[in-house]
């Protein structure tokens, strides 16, 4: 029998976990589903990160709203996958805040993005016909924003430490709290996807997140890590996939293999330590193929279509 295609036969429901992380600083996890947050100010809310549909966007601030009525001022995107992005309407928020480079992949693929996503984690989308259209920012920065949060709440930091998960990827840092919202450049017991990645950036990435000393991360997948050893084990673990990834796909590229040969190699070294975490099994195949391409010479990530992701599905798993 053919391995069902990506997540599309994953439809059991995730239970949802909101935790206080901080005063007034909140998070949204579902056992490996994509992590949600929010930030309380003086007298509104920062949120990070808004959900695949209007629909599952209004779950989660159905939730924050048991804790503050606040509005939504600033909707941060910590990059511009579909999942992460297009639920934004439900937050009425006055300014949508992103990295300069998530605008310009958003205007250059996605509306490809989007339907791929779609395909391979359709559970995620429910009420995907509420989609108005794709996210824009109203508001882009290239390297750091500050935001005073008013009162004795202190700073938000809005930053991007270089490329990773994808070319636009920003954090969110309370200094004064030590927290740090990471978006998909770390992950807690959960797989990587590095479909859009820039794999040996995100290395060096990671090494300048990890100096913030945060004692509470919210990952973009999984639990909350709390406490020193609990952050340093989520880097460790977004740090081995990587280099285990770009170790056995570098050998078969060196020795002139294929990359069938590059996929087996790293799903044999990766299953151990991986194989039971959310997302593995769908992830691989399209990690595998960006890690051969960028050691092949392809800086930048070629778009996934919903064709490109079946044939990629069918040549490596079948």
């Amino acid at each position: 029998m053919a391995t069902p295609f990506a997540s599309s036969a994953d439809l059991a429901e995730r239970t949802e976990t909101f935790e206080v992380l901080a005063d007034g600083v909140y998070a949204l996890t579902a056992e490996g589903d994509p992590n949600v947050g929010a930030i309380e100010g003086e007298d509104f809310l920062v949120c990070f990160d808004a959900r695949a549909t209007p629909l599952m966007a209004e779950r989660w601030l159905g939730r924050l709203r048991e804790h503050t009525g606040k509005p939504v001022r600033y909707l941060v995107l910590s990059h511009y996958h579909a999942v992460r992005a297009l639920g934004a309407e439900a937050f009425d928020a006055e300014i949508v805040v992103a990295h300069a480079a998530t605008r310009r992949l958003i205007a250059e693929r996605g509306e490809q993005d989007w339907a791929s996503e779609l395909g391979r984690m359709p559970r995620l989308f429910q009420g995907h016909e509420s989609i108005p259209g794709l996210t824009w920012p109203t508001l882009t920065f290239t390297d750091r924003v500050c935001l005073d949060l008013g009162g004795d709440r202190g700073a938000l930091e809005l930053a991007w430490f270089g490329r990773g998960h994808t070319a636009g990827d920003v954090v969110a840092w309370l200094p004064r709290q030590r927290v740090l919202f990471a978006g998909d450049l770390v992950e807690t017991r959960a797989a990587l996807y590095t479909g859009d990645a820039y794999h040996h950036d995100w290395l060096r990435t990671l090494d300048a997140l990890d100096d913030l000393g945060a004692e509470v991360l919210v990952g973009g997948r999984g639990e909350v890590a709390r406490g020193r050893e609990a952050v340093e084990a989520a880097f460790r673990l977004t740090h081995d996939f990587l280099t285990t990834l770009l170790g056995c796909v570098t050998a078969v590229v060196r020795t002139g293999g294929r990359l069938e040969e590059a996929f087996r190699a790293a799903d044999n070294a990766l299953t151990p330590t991986y194989g039971r975490m959310p997302i593995y099994s769908h992830v691989l195949p399209f990690d595998v193929t960006r890690a051969w391409e960028e050691l092949t010479g392809e800086e930048h990530p070629e778009i996934w279509t919903p064709e490109r992701d079946r044939e990629v599905w069918r040549r490596l798993v079948g």
